[in-house]
């Protein structure tokens, strides 16, 4: 199997022990963790080769950062050094109906001020098939944007694979630009798409017809986005398959999550699954992605395989503390067989 590679920043997490809010901590845990080399470690757990490209600080907390990937099997070869600080987000947990809370803390961090030309891309793309890189990439800085269309270009003058998750975050977009223009651009060279229904609006204006998601509580009807995905395809004609998380929450505790996959003439459904004890949600996008890049490389002609197994992976990373899904794939494979008994394996 070639290798997959992701681009993106990793950060330092931190986090007041259990439900706390911030103004109750006396202590913070740690955690490394952002969505692309989440989607690695989930690739390296299922024995998919895998490279994480980023831009790391030569001190302590960038060796800490490296030492979690490649502890997980992630191959850091092509990681490059620079800049004085790794970025850092603070994360409040919240229960039943008080939201979680993310405060970002990475303004001239390494990878924000990476520009074009450090990473040798045609290097880092040598026996790869595919490229996974997700709209916070972008949204870091003009530089770290600059840097994904350099390497969405060669990935795609090469042949690989392109995939992207849409990941709108607003608190992140504040370097004086639109996401619009630039991630027009960016998701034109891409073959699979992913996002919800707030990445496809927010990003392109794109919304489910006559469906205000915000109002819809747990019942999220999966056809209600066939109108998403089809928009997307008349915008971005290279993508073969767009793909849409479906999450209903009931609370912060309490989530129902499914998917659909549109492959511009079938539109394939999940199961949903009812997540009534969330111990972690963080991350579980990049779980399904993680699920959706395995499936769709082992079920190549299998869609509804592929995105039944990206949803099973992400309902079980919400059982997982960190950012991360350290699943395998015996472990989806029973709860897609239908086993959510959560029963002691001896």
């Amino acid at each position: 199997m070639k290798k997959v590679v992701t681009f993106g920043e990793i950060m330092l997490r931190l986090a007041p022990p259990g439900h706390l809010r911030f103004s109750q901590a006396t202590s913070f845990e740690v955690v490394y963790g952002g969505g692309e080399s989440n989607v690695a470690v989930s690739l390296a757990n299922y024995g998919v080769p895998v490279d994480f490209v980023t831009r790391l600080p030569r001190n302590d907390i960038g060796e800490c950062a490296l030492l979690e990937l490649r502890k997980r099997g992630v191959n850091t070869t092509h990681i490059i050094y620079g800049g004085q600080r790794l970025g850092i987000y603070f994360l409040e947990t919240g229960a039943v109906s008080r939201g979680s809370k993310v405060t970002y803390d990475r303004a001239h961090s390494a990878m924000a001020e990476i520009e074009p030309g450090m990473i040798d891309w045609p290097r880092v793309f040598e026996g790869a098939g595919w490229f996974h890189w997700t709209g916070i990439t972008p949204a870091i800085s003009q530089g770290a944007a600059d840097a994904c269309l350099e390497a969405v270009q060669v990935a795609s003058k090469l042949g690989l694979t392109v995939s992207t998750d849409l990941n709108y975050r607003a608190k992140l977009w504040q370097y004086g630009v639109s996401s619009e223009s630039i991630m027009t651009q960016l998701t034109s060279y891409c073959d699979i798409i992913l996002g919800n229904e707030e990445d496809a609006e927010k990003h392109f204006g794109i919304k489910p017809a006559g469906l205000d998601v915000t109002t819809q509580g747990h019942q999220v009807e999966a056809a209600a986005f066939l109108s998403v995905c089809r928009q997307m395809m008349k915008k971005f004609p290279r993508a073969k398959k767009v793909i849409t998380t479906l999450r209903g929450s009931l609370s912060a505790s309490h989530n129902t999550w499914a998917g659909v996959l549109y492959d511009g003439k079938k539109l394939y459904e999940s199961a949903q699954y009812q997540i009534t004890h969330i111990v972690d949600r963080v991350g579980g996008g990049d779980a399904f992605m993680g699920g959706l890049i395995y499936g769709l490389l082992k079920y190549p002609n299998n869609d509804q395989q592929a995105l039944d197994f990206a949803v099973a992976a992400s309902c079980l990373k919400h059982t997982i503390k960190g950012d991360a899904n350290l699943v395998t794939v015996d472990e989806v494979e029973k709860l897609m067989g239908g086993d959510a008994s959560g029963r002691v394996v001896r």
